[in-house]
């Protein structure tokens, strides 16, 4: 990234909604490993939607059509979330710019809580975020939105009937984000994942195939929400350094003080025997959901069920990864190459539908 400073203004300015802060980057943003294994995360969704606007010569605040926004959500599906972009090629075409404006909603929100690449303040992030869930709210009101991501969230959003609560749910969560840092129970990190994860994997299930008004029982919505939270565990797990330079720890206080590790490890950056017996307890508890959630998979029609499967396969591999890295959050960052992502599908599309055994591992590897 370079070290100019754009003003990325791409929220509506309608009806009264400012746009967000100005962009600063960090100084050496960009080249710096906050991640574990010196992975660099992209650059911010702000970043990349006004470096789209400017190839195709569009100013900021200038209109966008509908097939430019659902590109806009694909770039960022691909550039953010490639293992989930990888399993949506596995979807019928219809269903993939769904799935695209539904991340690229949920991305745009959360990196303007937590990318450390913008220097902001957390009033400006407040702010930010603030601005950017009434424009989607009014948008949704609207039916249309002059923003290049939103509108076509907003198609999105109403072509299939999605409940708009849960995109409240979702942007209740990032505000979370704001002003907690620490959860002191498991229960307590259940409700902000609630809304963060939960509510995706409900969010996703119209798009599969299964509109909600088709559901005889709850059970079905609760398979879909369990796989939700489970992607985000993981993704807990394997970003726990990353987390802790945002100031944020996402395993529950009373873990800690249950396997006796404390911050002061987390801040050096070490993989202790008391953290290692943390994570890897975590991960049991992870896998859980996990094993929950293939209960769910023959409810979906079957090419949904394939990239669904995919999906889940090559994401909860990261727990293999850091099983056979002995649980070091700090020296190992998960990631599936090319080939294995490809030889999975492979496997997956040619077998038939079988849940796990518990205790079986997963394909090895994944990347969100």
């Amino acid at each position: 990234m370079s070290s100019g400073r754009p003003s990325m203004d791409v929220v509506s300015t309608r009806r009264g909604v400012g746009p967000p802060p100005e962009v600063r980057l960090r100084p050496g943003a960009g080249a710096g490993t906050d991640a574990a294994g010196g992975y660099v995360h992209p650059p911010p969704s702000v970043a990349l939607v006004e470096r789209a606007l400017a190839r195709r010569g569009s100013g900021v605040g200038e209109r966008v059509d509908l097939a430019t926004s659902y590109a806009m959500c694909r770039q960022l599906n691909a550039a953010h979330g490639r293992t989930y972009f990888f399993a949506t090629r596995f979807l019928a075409p219809a269903q993939r710019p769904h799935v695209h404006a539904l991340y690229g909603f949920a991305r745009y929100a959360d990196d303007l809580v937590d990318h450390l690449q913008l220097s902001w303040t957390p009033e400006e992030r407040r702010v930010a975020l603030e601005r950017w869930g009434e424009t989607v709210l009014a948008d949704l009101d609207a039916g249309d939105s002059h923003d290049p991501i939103l509108k076509a969230v907003v198609h999105t959003v109403r072509t299939l009937g999605i409940e708009r609560d849960e995109l409240r749910a979702f942007l209740h969560s990032m505000a979370m984000d704001l002003t907690v840092t620490r959860y002191p129970t498991y229960a307590d990190l259940a409700e902000y994942m609630h809304g963060s994860a939960a509510v995706i994997g409900s969010m996703m299930l119209p798009i599969l195939g299964q509109p909600p008004s088709h559901y005889p029982h709850p059970r079905v919505r609760a398979r879909a929400m369990d796989l939700g939270v489970a992607f985000q565990l993981t993704n807990f797990l394997r970003d726990v350094a990353e987390d802790w330079e945002r100031g944020r720890i996402y395993l529950p206080l009373e873990d800690l003080d249950r396997f006796g590790v404390d911050e002061e490890t987390l801040s050096q950056r070490r993989t202790t025997p008391d953290l290692q017996r943390l994570v890897a307890f975590e991960a049991a508890r992870t896998r859980e959901l996990y094993a929950r959630a293939e209960e769910g998979w023959a409810m979906l029609p079957p090419r949904s069920r394939t990239a669904i499967r995919i999906a889940h396969r090559l994401y909860a591999g990261i727990l293999d990864d850091l099983e056979t890295a002995d649980w070091d959050v700090f020296a190992v960052r998960a990631s599936v190459p090319a080939p294995r992502k490809i030889g999975l599908a492979l496997r997956e599309r040619v077998l038939p539908t079988r849940p796990r055994r518990r205790g079986d591992r997963t394909e090895r590897g994944a990347q969100s």
